[in-house]
Parts: structure tokens; C-alpha cells; sequence
């Protein structure tokens, strides 16, 4: 947010609330999608079966990658059916950001 990233870029925040439409709009416009994992829900919100893996899909289409913050969404192979997984997908460069910070923090 403060421009101290690889890229220098600032950037900031839009929520329209379903993950079909945000992720839309980074497709149109460019961008990151994140849902990561938090305290209370480590392995994040999003089921991988039914938003991460199809979701994940579109955007590696476009040309863009998703992630899981540290492994690439479509090679986990599900264990359960409603397996969650933290995501953050975008254009390559602000993805890759992403997971450099990530990696950086481990």
C-alpha cells in the first residue's frame, strides 16, 4: 500500500463482495484478488473445489497466476471435499510481489 514493494507501485483497495465479480474486475482491469488466511481461519475462507481450483483456472488463462501464498492453486490436489485454501490471484508481476513478501516474512 505504501509503495515499498518490487514495483514502487501504491496501490488500494476495491470490495464488491463476491468473488466472481472482484475477480472480474482484475481480470478487466488488472490487479490482485486476495482472500489469505487469517488467525482465526488459517487455511483461509475459499473452497478450493468450487472457488479456488475454477476461479484459479480463469485467471492462469488470462495470463495471470494464483497462488496460495506459497504453492500454485491448481497443483493441490484436494484432500476433502470442502477443502478451504487461502488465494491471491492477479496479473503475474503483482502476484509475484506477493509471494516474495510472503516468502521474505517465513
Amino acid at each position: 500500500k505504501n509503495g515499498t514493494g518490487k514495483s514502487g507501485e501504491t496501490f488500494s483497495s476495491r470490495y464488491i463482495g463476491s468473488m466472481v465479480g472482484d475477480v472480474h474486475r482484475t481480470l478487466l482491469y488488472g490487479g490482485v484478488f486476495g482472500y489469505p488466511g487469517d488467525t482465526k481461519n488459517t487455511n483461509g475462507k475459499l473452497r478450493l473445489l468450487y472457488e479456488g481450483a475454477p476461479m484459479s483456472f480463469i485467471m492462469e488463462q488470462a495470463g495471470g497466476l494464483s497462488t496460495t501464498g506459497t504453492e500454485r492453486v491448481m497443483e493441490i490436489t484436494p484432500e476433502v471435499v470442502h477443502q478451504r485454501v487461502p488465494i491471491v490471484m492477479g496479473s503475474k508481476n503483482c502476484v509475484q510481489e506477493v509471494i516474495d513478501a510472503y516468502a521474505a516474512a517465513n
